[in-house]
């Protein structure tokens, strides 16, 4: 029964690590056995070793050689027995390291690292944030998460991971109990409210694996912008509204120099800065907050947290003495 459990044992081993030892095996054993055999031409055990590597790898330097019959018979033998096994050693190692590859290509091998991006969903959005983030920060790594490719985009600095985004597992995969932030954006495949359903149940999974990464999700219609915020999400960004509010302000810009009397100082790049929460308003509300500055005219756009940007966040939310107001 010992023996038996030791065999199951070596057999689980991988295939290279098995061939490997006995490669060395009959290196040590032909190497002393040629040293007994024929010690006038080979002086020490380690000379019998190096012309039993030389001999096994068909390399034949020639420096040491057998002499008598019995020794050539042992040569003969270790030619036969050993190259085989080290042929068979590089073929696995070799069909190793090609299905390693493989199975990294098509988002199968799991990623390691820590303080990652994780880009849920792939389409041309996905495609220029990749783009955008390598310039922005080239040593950061981003792990993209998709189950539509069978083969991960080639980029640099992106690991892939197909699966679908709400299973445990596939979270899992992109380890996403060490990333830094998680990236959500609306399935492209799905009518807008199907998108949404999906986008939220991504981001309640992440949340229930990781509940302090920030989360950035596309939603795309303003009913399930509610949803989001109960989910967890950090940063809600409506496509819908703002598609709108971009193109509104081009028309204007548009307007301005087309008559530059009726709108001025009409740009679409503005100074944003932090003003410290005062002490009177720490506790209240959004809505209070960006009244009580509209009333010394400045325009409050959203918080700066702990933990990063929240813009436009619910009129509910309650100020913290550590949020600092991002203002125009």
């Amino acid at each position: 029964m010992k023996s038996n459990r030791i065999f199951i044992s070596w057999l689980r081993w991988p295939l290279y690590i098995r061939i490997g030892l006995i490669i060395l095996v009959l290196i040590l054993l032909f190497g002393q056995t040629i040293y007994l055999l024929e010690p006038k031409q080979f002086t020490s055990v380690f000379e019998g070793i190096w012309w039993a590597v030389i001999t096994v790898s068909t390399v034949g330097y020639g420096d040491y050689v057998p002499q008598t019959p019995l020794g050539q018979i042992v040569g003969m033998l270790l030619v036969l027995s050993g190259a085989s096994f080290v042929t068979a050693y590089f073929a696995t190692l070799a069909s190793a390291a090609f299905s390693k590859q493989h199975r990294y290509v098509e988002g199968k091998v799991k990623f390691k690292g820590r303080d990652h991006v994780i880009i849920i969903g792939w389409n041309e959005k996905s495609n220029h944030l990749l783009r955008e983030l390598q310039l922005a920060a080239p040593s950061k790594t981003v792990v993209l998460i998709d189950d539509s490719l069978k083969e991960g985009p080639l980029i640099e600095n992106v690991h892939f991971i197909r699966g679908h985004a709400a299973d445990d597992d596939t979270l899992k995969k992109a380890n996403i109990a060490s990333a830094d932030t998680v990236m959500v954006t609306a399935d492209q495949h799905k009518n807008e409210a199907e998108a949404d359903m999906l986008s939220v149940l991504t981001l309640l999974s992440v949340k229930g694996l990781n509940p302090s990464v920030y989360c950035i999700v596309e939603i795309l219609t303003d009913r399930y912008v509610t949803n989001a915020e109960r989910a967890g999400a950090n940063k809600i960004l409506g496509t819908s509204q703002l598609l709108s509010r971009v193109m509104l302000e081009h028309y204007r810009v548009k307007r301005q120099l087309a008559e530059p009397r009726t709108l001025t100082e009409l740009t679409l790049e503005k100074m944003v800065y932090m003003i410290p929460v005062p002490a009177e308003l720490t506790g209240a509300s959004y809505r209070s907050c960006v009244l009580h500055y509209l009333d010394h005219k400045v325009t409050i756009i959203g918080i700066q947290k702990e933990e990063g940007p929240m813009l436009t966040p619910p009129l509910t939310y309650k100020v913290l003495q550590t949020d600092q107001f991002l203002a125009l």
